[in-house]
């Protein structure tokens, strides 16, 4: 009877050694499988990235052709947008300088026509005596004028553009015009500089008059020549601005504007609001004479394109025109 019971208790034992063998041997076999196939999945995913990253540089490549073909199409966009801009501005240019020739001719025959029927009205007021005595006649143009513009003023006021293209191309011609200005008028009571925005040359006399003195004169030149401020290239608000500030009816006073152009505003509305401010009626005329002096930089620089100078030009004479003044344009040094 022992010798039974001992067989199947070794047998049990076995069967059970077998079993957990078996399933030691399953888990080691998955794992050699698992090991097996694991380089094959990642030389898949290589080479799914690897396709992947082909096609996103493939289509990189397309918008970076599409974004070029479209800079190209802008670029010639700008470009015939600046060629029609530039023909507009020309044409603009022709319009301005034909109504400038057509208020040239217009003022010229009014003005002649004045002259004639003044001439003759003088003429048939004049007795025979005073023809006699008047026939030798000629006035001293140094008591009245010098270049066609009145030097009768008391006070002074020179209005500079300070724009850079003054500056660059005509900043010596702009010293010297305002040297021989002052050269003919020997004296003074009272001297202004200002730019065409209505800025001071000296801060300190702000508002008020410089005296009149050779050292002053000499101190007005040497400030003019280092002289830089900002410009918008309009004379409108200085000649608003001298206007303002020294106005008076018991003085005689002449504003000198010098610049190159008008750039920014309307002709109309700025003759208006001179009107309003340098009031008319007066039993000598306005108080304040205006003068212009144009200076051909766009002429010069452009190689015969007037551009907004034109626009300055037909300004100045409308302003000069109407406030006793002369206007004076200077040659252009393309033609010396």
């Amino acid at each position: 009877m022992r010798k039974r019971k001992n067989r199947e208790i070794e047998t049990l034992s076995l069967s059970f050694l077998d079993a957990v063998s078996c399933g030691f041997g399953a888990i080691i076999l998955l794992l050699v499988i698992t090991k097996l196939f694991e380089p094959i999945r990642l030389e898949e995913t290589q080479q799914e990235l690897e396709g992947l990253l082909a096609r996103y540089e493939q289509e990189l490549e397309d918008v970076l052709g599409e974004t070029a073909l479209i800079a190209e199409e802008r670029r010639s966009l700008v470009d015939e947008l600046s060629e029609e801009e530039a023909m507009i501005a020309q044409m603009q240019s022709q319009l301005t300088r034909i109504r400038a020739a057509l208020l040239d001719r217009q003022d010229d025959a009014e003005i002649s026509a004045e002259l004639a029927g003044r001439l003759a009205q003088a003429k048939q007021s004049l007795t025979e005596e005073m023809r006699t005595l008047l026939a030798d006649y000629r006035p001293d143009p140094e008591d009245y004028q010098v270049g066609g513009i009145p030097v009768d003023s008391e006070y002074i006021v020179f209005l500079i553009d300070t724009s850079g293209s003054m500056r660059q191309y005509a900043w010596d011609m702009v010293q010297k015009q305002i040297r021989e200005t002052l050269e003919v008028y020997p004296t003074v009571k009272g001297i202004q500089v200002m730019n065409d925005m209505g800025e001071y040359l000296f801060k300190s006399y702000r508002r008020e008059w410089i005296p009149d003195t050779p050292s002053r004169r000499q101190a007005i030149i040497d400030g003019i020549r280092n002289w830089n401020a900002f410009s918008n290239s309009s004379p409108r608000e200085g000649i608003l601005q001298a206007i303002d500030d020294f106005y008076a009816e018991d003085k005689r006073i002449s504003l000198y504007v010098y610049s190159d152009d008008f750039a920014v505003g309307s002709i109309n509305s700025v003759v208006r609001e001179v009107d309003r401010k340098n009031r008319a009626g007066l039993p000598n005329g306005r108080r304040v004479r205006i003068h212009a002096v144009a200076f051909p930089v766009y002429y010069d620089v452009t190689g015969g394109q007037l551009l907004s100078a034109a626009k300055f030009a037909t300004l100045m004479r409308v302003l000069c025109q109407r406030n006793g003044g002369t206007f004076v344009a200077l040659p252009s040094r393309r033609s010396s």
